[in-house]
């Protein structure tokens, strides 16, 4: 190992900052299901019924804030909201593809 690898610490690592991205319990989830189309909350929601309306709306912001997910609101009543992948989310895509590989592979694995 170089000198220069044993000075590297968490900070120096380029996977970090992609982990704060993701490090929402739902993040990786979402952004597959939004992935396939664009949701409504309510579609998205129904996705994941394990997870509360106000914890889905808190990794949607997240995802929102970090550039990944795009939120659009139509000015009518009721309010309608649809949520979708930005450029930057769908750059993401073959990383989430190949996560989805790795757990295909990984639960046949176990299967044996």
């Amino acid at each position: 190992m170089n000198e220069a690898a044993s000075d590297e610490n968490f900070l120096d690592c380029p996977v970090a900052s992609v982990q704060k991205i993701v490090r929402g319990k739902w993040s990786m989830v979402i952004l597959y299901f939004l992935s396939q189309r664009v949701l409504r909350f309510g579609e998205l929601n129904r996705k994941m019924p394990m997870v509360t309306q106000a914890y889905l709306t808190k990794e949607l912001r997240l995802l929102e804030d970090y550039g990944l997910v795009h939120r659009k609101v139509y000015p009518q009543v009721p309010p309608k909201v649809e949520y979708s992948l930005t450029p930057l989310g769908e750059k993401f895509l073959p990383v989430l593809q190949a996560l989805e590989k790795f757990a295909v592979d990984y639960q046949d694995e176990q299967a044996d």
